[in-house]
Parts: C-alpha cells; structure tokens; sequence
C-alpha cells in the first residue's frame, strides 16, 4: 500500500483530500495539532464521510493514522522521509510553519539514498501554493540539500474546490462535504508526472484554472456572504433566496466571466455553465453554510491580489465592466461582525481614518482613480 503524508487533519483534509487517496489505495499519515481528532484516528484508524445529497451516503476511509507535529516531531520527519507523496490543507499562513519538517523530511529522504521521485502538493485556496511552499522549504536546505530536492522532489501547484462547511459532531472525525469535488494539478512541475490520482485532473498550465476557481467559487461565494449581510441573511441558502442577493451573485460572476474569457479564452458556454453548477452548490439545501463563516476575514479578502480586488484591477486594465464587483467591495466594507477581529480593526479604521485612505490601506491600491470608485461605492451604500 503507497503512503501519504497529508499536512492538515480538519475538514477539508479528511473530507476531500483524504477520501480522493484513500480511493488511491493510500495509507494516510494525517499531520496536526489538534489531539482530539490525531488521537481518534490513532484509536480508530478509519472515519466517515457523509455527502450532503439526497440520502446521505456515507464513504468510509481506513487505513488512517495520526501524527501531532507540536508533541512529535520526529515522527512526520520519519513519515516524510517514507512517503510516496505528500500533500497540505493547512492554510496559506500554515504554510510556513511546515516547511521545516517536510525539509528535514527530505534530507532522511536523501540521507538514505532515495532517487524515488516525489511530489508535493499544497491543496491551498492560493494561487502558487506549492511552489510558495517550496521557497519555505528551500529556507531549511543546504545547497547539497536543495540539488537533491530539485533533481528528486517536485513542487506541483493545485487547485482544490468543494464546499466544506463549518461542522460539529458528536463524533470528531465525521465530517460533511458538498458532492461536488474538483482537483487540478499542474503537470510541468511533476517530478514523479507517471504517478497520476484517479480523480484528479491534470493540466500542464495550471494558471487558468486555480484563476476560474478563484474568481469563480471564492468571489461568488464571498460575494453571496457579504450581499447577504447587507440584506440581514444568517446562511448562504437564506442569502440566495433573496432575489436581490442572487442577481448580484449572477452579475459578478458574468464580470469574472468576461475577465477569464478575455484573459484566458475559456469558452463561454462552458463558462456559464460552470457558473450555473456553482449557484446551485451555493444553493444546496442539505448544507448549512453561515454567513459568518464564509465572510470571515475580510481585510484579508479585500488584499491586492484577492478575490475582489485582482478581478477589478485586471477587468479595468481590458477596459471590461466590474460595477457590481465594486459594489460587492462596498458590501464588504460595511460589513461588520463582532466576533471577527478583522471586522472589528476594519471598521475602527474607517471610524478614524478618511475613507480613501482606509481604501488605499487594506486593497494595497495606488490607483486613485480606482480608490475613489471605490469610496464612492461604499459612500451609495450610506445614502
């Protein structure tokens, strides 16, 4: 049986990555600080996954096994050093902190003369997430070091997409995903490239799909959350039964679709359809998506190279419309929730600071013809 070693023990992790390699005949080494769900797996060595679709199905995965990276550190080393590949669902800001391991990893790996190639893969919501990863761990490598992983490791960036929402069971390890799943993996930076996922579709120019991911899923579903805030809704599904809230999401994702057209000839028809296999993900009764979940964090959304911003910066440079983006930005401006520090320190700054600097400050925007479309967006808001 091949080993994985998967950085990231939480819902996505079991629910996604863990089920696509467990149908991959893979033992699974699940990497994580969190006791609770690392000493169930090492007690039950199998969980549950439950698909949120008429019926419930359930998939089980075994096979399983836990390490917590905080108290054993030695022993991700070891299964690094063993693995036939490796893969993350941490978070972009996790990242970092992993590198070290899989770099020691690596060197047992070259220490005891291994030539098996084997990739990496940080399953992130990121554009670059692996080869972000693989400049963390160039850190932790000598130059000898660093020969053998460019020659032997590879450093494959993914695009990962299915709705897991925030969940709680009696059962820790039982976790609830969306039907939908889709895993691309980029193939010019394969250095194992024979050694292909079932379930996994691989492209040799990634770009083009982490960017339709992106600003398809992430920007729609953070524009339903925000738009919903603004119309009072608790849940995604409340939020697109306000009509108001829907033709906002439909106008936005028309914008982002004239931006992938353009930029990366996607074919329209395609496209739309994509979009119409979204909203009703977006729609599906069976999940339970609050809003505060997915609006969480909105300085961090509202970054240059985020899901609103990159879209409307590169919609304005092709002279394409980003109306209703712009006013999803206003949405996420007014948007407040008071158990998330960002929502709190966001709006404290435009309760202190002018409006346009507040702008300038949090999209990282030197633009002022773009910053000032922006604060007159979120000034309509208030009239």
């Amino acid at each position: 049986m091949k080993k994985a070693v998967h950085f990231g023990a939480g819902n996505i992790g079991r629910g996604f990555i863990g089920e696509v390699l467990a149908a991959n005949d893979f033992a699974i080494a699940f990497v994580d600080v969190n006791e609770t769900i690392i000493d169930a797996l090492n007690s039950r060595h199998s969980y549950e996954i439950e698909i949120a679709e008429d019926g419930k199905r359930r998939i089980a995965v075994s096979h399983v096994s836990g390490i917590n990276n905080a108290k054993n550190p030695a022993d991700v080393i070891a299964a690094v050093a063993e693995a036939d590949l490796i893969t993350t669902a941490i978070g972009p800001n996790i990242l970092p902190f992993i590198a070290e391991l899989i770099a020691e990893g690596l060197k047992v790996r070259q220490e005891s003369g291994k030539t098996q190639a084997i990739d990496v893969l940080a399953c992130e919501n990121m554009i670059g997430g692996s080869q972000f990863l693989y400049e963390e761990v160039k850190k932790y490598l000598s130059e000898d070091r660093l020969a053998y992983v460019d020659e032997y490791v590879g450093f494959p960036n993914a695009a990962v997409d299915r709705i897991v929402p925030a969940q709680t069971h009696e059962d820790p390890l039982l976790v609830v995903v969306e039907p939908f799943k889709e895993w691309v993996v980029e193939t010019s930076r394969m250095k194992n490239p024979s050694f292909k996922l079932e379930g996994v579709h691989y492209e040799e120019d990634l770009e083009p799909f982490i960017e339709r991911k992106l600003f398809s899923v992430n920007s729609g579903h953070a524009t339903s959350a925000y738009t919903g805030a603004y119309y009072g809704a608790k849940t995604i599904l409340e939020a697109l039964q306000n009509n108001d809230v829907k033709r906002q999401l439909q106008a936005v994702l028309a914008e982002i679709r004239s931006l992938l057209i353009a930029k990366w000839q996607f074919d329209d028809a395609d496209l739309a359809a994509y979009h119409d296999v979204i909203i009703s993900r977006f729609e599906n009764p069976y999940i339970v998506d609050d809003v505060v979940r997915v609006a969480r964090t909105p300085i961090r959304k509202l970054g240059y190279d985020e899901r609103f911003i990159r879209p409307i910066r590169e919609l304005k440079d092709r002279g394409l419309d980003y109306s209703h983006l712009l006013q999803t930005v206003a949405y996420v401006f007014h948007y407040q929730d008071a158990n998330d520090e960002q929502s709190l320190e966001l709006q404290q700054l435009l309760a202190q600071e002018p409006l346009e600097d507040v702008i300038a400050k949090v999209t990282g925007l030197s633009d002022q013809a773009l910053i000032t479309e922006i604060a007159d967006s979120v000034k309509r808001l208030e009239q």
